[in-house]
């Protein structure tokens, strides 16, 4: 195998199928890239058993071959080279590097393509197109409050449903849950609700571009992206997704509402002095304003107050600074609101004016 291109149009592709490749052990196949060259073309693949990667990319093939190498070696490799023409030659067990016109090489040891894993297989499936801006703003609005609890898996993905033109994405740890329910123009095909792991949401927002489109096609057991001549998969999460409609609030008896850089300020400030463990913040509302503070500890205390619209009963919340955090740096415009109807019952967060979106976090216990 022999073939030549432009490092920025390979080193990309590698930056990507590093994190399809499994990284614990350097002499597992699967901690390798699949190349192989024909008709001008260079096939790339990756794979961890559970996520995988298809790329294309033109190059000129001097000779046709298949090759896998180790994935992070030879990406730190493509980092450091200068931005110029690369050839790359398999003899026997090994792949030479080198510049075209330097005296810069390398050489790598690689592993038959025999030993690689199969991929999972789309070219017979039906795909359906979504804006890439708006499927990647619902992973954002969600991602961040899935559980890293693996005894819980079923909550360690976001959960994905289909009703008409509209796609529901719903991710919760338990304490806190997050909510997007999109509509699109066209009619969406149905399929059975599905959870897809976070890895390959994080993976597709690495991959995406926020231009264009991007095609789904989801099958029982496995989720397809296409973006371009990029295809990449995942396997699903297997289990029940908790009943979310049960957590959402039918009404709250109280509503505050605040601007979003001074509440997200204030946060930073007092969170300074915020337990690490337990993180718990106090915000105490009375008419027209809110207060922010952490609790006394051996450090000290912070405490901040931010003007609001608010005319309901006095009230103090704990909750998980946190929390509260992740759902501002993904909400948009200049105000939200705070709706609840005691200390101890849910509290939602909506932008204001009202979106397609809402955060519901669960209070902690006053200590």
């Amino acid at each position: 195998m022999k073939f030549a291109c432009h490092k920025s149009s390979i080193l990309k592709e590698i930056v990507l199928a590093l994190d399809f490749t499994s990284q614990r052990n350097a002499l597992s196949v699967v901690s390798n890239v699949y190349l192989e060259t024909k008709d001008n073309l260079l096939y790339i693949k990756a794979t961890d058993q559970n996520v995988g990667l298809k790329s294309v990319i033109p190059v000129e093939t001097i000779e046709e071959g298949a090759t896998t190498v180790f994935c992070d070696k030879f990406l730190g490799i493509l980092r450091s080279l200068p931005e110029e023409t690369i050839v790359f030659e398999e003899v026997h067990d090994k792949l030479f590097i080198q510049v075209e016109n330097k005296a810069i090489s390398f050489e790598l040891r690689t592993i038959s393509v025999d030993k690689y894993p199969t991929l999972e297989e789309s070219d017979e499936l039906e795909f359906f197109a979504l804006s890439q801006k708006d499927l990647l703003a619902m992973i954002d609005q969600t991602i961040f409050a899935i559980s890293d609890d693996e005894t819980r898996h079923f909550m360690t993905g976001v959960y994905l449903e289909q009703d008409g033109n509209q796609l529901v994405m719903v991710g919760t740890d338990g304490k806190r849950l997050s909510f997007i329910g999109r509509k699109f123009e066209k009619q969406l095909p149905e399929f059975k609700p599905i959870i897809i792991p976070a890895k390959f949401l994080s993976l597709l927002k690495k991959g995406g571009t926020q231009e264009g489109e991007v095609e789904l096609s989801i099958t029982d057991s496995i989720i397809f992206a296409r973006l371009g001549d990029q295809v990449m998969y995942s396997s699903l999460i297997k289990g029940t997704f908790p009943s979310y409609k049960r957590v959402i609030p039918a009404s709250q008896s109280f509503e505050c509402k605040v601007e979003i850089g001074p509440m997200n300020e204030a946060l930073k400030r007092v969170s300074l002095l915020v337990e690490n463990k337990a993180k718990r913040i106090y915000i105490d509302l009375e008419e027209g304003l809110l207060t922010i503070s952490s609790e006394e500890s051996d450090f000290g205390q912070a405490k901040e107050v931010i003007a609001c619209d608010y005319s309901g009963d006095a009230m103090r919340l704990a909750m998980n600074y946190t929390f509260l955090v992740s759902p501002l740096r993904v909400m948009e415009g200049e105000q939200l609101s705070l709706s609840f109807t005691d200390a101890n019952r849910a509290v939602t967060l909506r932008p204001e004016p009202q979106r397609d979106y809402f955060h519901i976090i669960m209070p902690m216990q006053k200590e």
